[in-house]
């Protein structure tokens, strides 16, 4: 059987060339060696997928470039086709979960970028926030419980702002970084985490979601950044990630819980280039298909 990757040139039609743009090419170039996975384009999230999620001021602004403060408040810069870039990377992690709600899971996008963008404004990063759209786009299709599993080494407080309220939808969010952090709640709950104690608290953190058994699907963020060479905090290595994707994979295989995941964080270093990065992301694609 052959799992969906939901990627296009156009992730990176722009010349913003931060790494959260620029390595879902590389990370294609890998993925299509893969036998379990097909590289498939996405729609583009539409004019009216994105207002339900944000502002018209900021959408506004994101396609003008005025005022220019705002346009570039995802904090990598603005341009004439960042909308469009932004607008494609959505689109993959919303078909990826249409699909995964569809057949049964897992699938992929190589979006990155998304949790951290606000209604109001982007931020780190972060243009529009991919997984509150694919939440809704999963809602809109017939899901009653969506989990967003957020493993980025940063919080997901863009995220938790955009939930407060939306029915249907929670996050938990294991985070190494206090970057954006926010007061968990019953429906985002947050914990932050230490290399000592990291998988010992993703592995509890799988438990926080109330009645886990009756959701119909999870959305994970599955940030290779917690890395030691990729952003994150020395002692978190390359095993132990492995670890963490075997982890998250096999508990929702055992719930019968679809998995649809975008990329998320994992940066270039003086200790590792994209590329390197980019076979770290592979972690997430053997670990959804070994099942």
């Amino acid at each position: 059987m052959r799992y969906s990757a939901y990627y296009s040139t156009k992730f990176n039609t722009t010349g913003v060339t931060a790494d959260t743009v620029t390595k879902a090419d590389h990370v294609a170039a890998l993925v299509a060696r893969l036998e379990q996975w097909r590289l498939v384009e996405p729609t583009s999230a539409d004019l009216d997928e994105l207002e339900r999620v944000h502002d018209a001021e900021y959408l506004e602004a994101v396609l003008t470039g005025e005022p220019a403060d705002l346009a570039a408040s995802n904090g990598i810069g603005w341009d004439e086709m960042i909308f469009a870039a932004a607008a494609s990377s959505t689109g993959g992690i919303r078909d990826a979960a249409l699909e995964a709600l569809r057949t049964g899971g897992p699938a992929g996008a190589l979006s990155s970028g998304l949790h951290h963008a606000r209604a109001e404004s982007g931020e780190g990063y972060c243009t529009f926030n991919g997984l509150v759209v694919a939440s809704r786009a999963a809602l809109s299709a017939g899901a009653r419980r969506v989990l967003i599993l957020d493993l980025d080494a940063h919080c997901g407080g863009g995220t938790a702002s955009l939930i407060d309220g939306l029915d249907g939808v929670e996050q938990v969010d294991v985070s190494t970084s206090a970057f954006d952090v926010y007061r968990s709640r019953a429906d985002a709950q947050l914990v932050l985490s230490s290399p000592a104690t990291y998988l010992a608290d993703v592995e509890a953190s799988l438990g926080l979601a109330r009645a886990p058994e009756e959701l119909d699907l999870i959305l994970y963020n599955a940030g290779m950044d917690p890395h030691e060479h990729a952003g994150g905090r020395d002692g978190l290595t390359t095993e132990m990630l492995e670890t963490r994707e075997q982890m998250v994979f096999e508990w929702a295989r055992h719930l019968g819980v679809p998995v649809a995941f975008a990329l998320a964080g994992g940066y270039r270093t003086s200790a590792l280039d994209l590329d390197g990065v980019a076979e770290l992301h592979l972690l997430t694609f053997h670990a959804a298909a070994a099942g």
